[in-house]
């Protein structure tokens, strides 16, 4: 269905200027769209959420509802002593008082204030730049923290299981289309073994939930540091964005997942592997702007796994990507022939430099 018309559906006074594509996201189709008036101008986010990847997109508008509402009565009185002004996209209702409009197709469109005069990048841009976003995440988790996981549903069921991507990609490498890929490839190949090098550390987070020694809290889902956003006045951080995935997880895998995408500054789509590293510099950096607020509520089990979730959070993805190059391409979005495999091959040189830095990055830590 046509944007435009859509975006129309939107309790949002004035006349529709335009509608753009925005950002450079892997799996929704989102949309800069602004409207004006003869006195005034409104920017909000358009997005569609495919039900092809989230079979239960409403779940997604819940959580969002649940948890914008408690974090903005928070931000309120948090706001008048803080050292910045934090901010949260705000859910815009249809006309009808809808959170959300469903198409013909059975997707989903939602919209969402969209926050002015603050950026957003898709790699690190500095060791500051890394605080900022640090400091944004840690603030986020403290403030979602005493939100009960039982609220919220799950938008992804075996999200960030890591031990499940592995067994999907057991399902499709023996299937004729995977096996042909693998014979002609062999970077494919090298991929493969990379996996099977390290088939015994996926287990760990759920070994560590089953033991009762971690436990299930309200997480972002996917804080890498483009959804961090920074105000272009005070360079600090303001706002995480992209709230799709709010659902029970380990802080882990957010923490992990942030760090992946902090500390490589050669980004996701490095065409050169050996630009790809763990940046020591900026990894202690994120940590320190983390523990900012992270230390009002992790516990000391927390502290001993996070090495781990530094290592298994660009595993997990690069496994993601691989499976689905050996399944053709239908999950992730792809710019050419071979993207995901491309983008498999970065994730897993990234858990190389982190293996070899893995007595630094505990120092950091302090474990």
């Amino acid at each position: 269905m046509n944007a435009s018309l859509i975006a129309k559906c939107f309790e949002v006074n004035g006349q529709l200027v335009s509608v753009v594509p925005y950002g450079s996201g892997n799996i929704n189709d989102t949309y800069h769209v602004i409207f004006r008036t003869s006195y005034s101008e409104r920017r909000f986010i358009l997005q569609r959420i495919r039900k092809n990847v989230f079979p239960h997109p409403e779940i997604i508008m819940d959580n969002m509802r649940i948890v914008t509402d408690i974090c903005h009565a928070k931000l309120k009185e948090i706001n008048e002593d803080s050292d910045r002004i934090w901010q949260l996209p705000k859910i815009i209702q249809t006309h009808d008082g809808k959170d959300f409009y469903e198409d013909g197709n059975g997707d989903l469109w939602r919209a969402i204030t969209y926050i002015a005069s603050a950026q957003s990048y898709e790699t690190v841009q500095s060791n500051d730049h890394a605080y900022e976003a640090g400091t944004v995440l840690g603030f986020f988790h403290n403030l979602i923290s005493d939100i009960p996981i039982d609220s919220l549903g799950y938008v992804i069921k075996g999200f960030h299981i890591t031990p499940s991507y592995l067994e999907q990609l057991d399902a499709v490498k023996n299937t004729p289309y995977a096996k042909e890929l693998l014979s002609e490839h062999r970077e494919a190949r090298t991929c493969m073994r990379f996996i099977e090098e390290r088939r015994d550390f996926i287990p760990v987070f759920e070994n560590a939930k089953a033991a009762g020694t971690l436990k299930l809290h309200p997480t972002h889902g996917d804080p890498k540091v483009g959804n961090i956003l920074i105000d272009a006045a005070t360079g600090k951080g303001t706002s995480i964005i992209d709230l799709d995935t709010i659902q029970p997880g380990l802080i882990h895998s957010d923490i992990g997942d942030a760090i992946r995408s902090a500390c490589n500054p050669a980004g996701e789509d490095a065409n050169d592997l050996s630009t790809v590293r763990c940046d020591i510099d900026l990894f202690a950096s994120i940590w320190r702007g983390y523990k900012r607020h992270a230390k009002k509520f992790l516990t000391e089990a927390d502290y001993l796994y996070i090495y781990d979730a530094i290592r298994i959070l660009p595993l997990e993805l690069g496994l993601r990507f691989f499976a689905d190059y050996l399944n053709g391409d239908t999950y992730f979005k792809t710019r050419y022939v071979g993207h995901n495999l491309k983008r498999a091959l970065v994730q897993f040189k990234l858990v190389e430099s982190i293996e070899n830095h893995e007595f630094q990055i505990r120092k950091i830590i302090g474990v």
